[in-house]
Formats: C-alpha cells, sequence, structure tokens
C-alpha cells in the first residue's frame, strides 16, 4: 500500500477530505518521529504495535565488490513489534 493508497482509505473510512486524512497522517508520522527522537524512545499503540528505537554497535563489513573489509559505524535504529491484535488479524 503506497501513501496514497493510505489516505484514500482515512478519508474514507473517517469520512473526511483527502487534505484532512493527508495533514492527520503527516501529524502522526511528525510525532511518532519526535517521540522516537526523545531520550525515551518509545511509542505504543495498544493491540497495533511498539515503534522503539535501539542502538546498533558499530561492525565490520565487507564491500561486496572488493571484498575490502569496511567499517560500519554505530548508529540508532526504528524496530517495530507488533502488537497482539495484529499478529492474529495477519
Amino acid at each position: 500500500m503506497t501513501k496514497a493508497e493510505l489516505v484514500d482509505a482515512i478519508a474514507a473510512d473517517a469520512k473526511i477530505t483527502k487534505t484532512a486524512a493527508v495533514a492527520a497522517l503527516d501529524s502522526f508520522t511528525k510525532n511518532v518521529t519526535k517521540a522516537l527522537k526523545s531520550k525515551d524512545g518509545k511509542v505504543t499503540l495498544v493491540g497495533f504495535g511498539t515503534f522503539s528505537k535501539a542502538k546498533r554497535a558499530a561492525r565490520k563489513g565487507r564491500n561486496p565488490q572488493t571484498g575490502a573489509e569496511i567499517k560500519i559505524k554505530a548508529r540508532n535504529v526504528v524496530k517495530f513489534k507488533a502488537g497482539k491484535k495484529l499478529k492474529e488479524s495477519v
């Protein structure tokens, strides 16, 4: 599903305009991003799932073209764990 298809579905389900649906979806993504940047770094939607921030340690990798060893820097990554209702419905 693309963003446009999701906006169409939100607009139809909530009986709102597509413009309002785009604003709602943009607000959702902006606020989830802001929450993940915070110290706690966790957003829980009961039944749907949990977005969380995790630290990925620095590691060594390989350049697939040359086989040369490279260093991959440590960084933060986003994880999603599906909730019970989502798992059961899929």
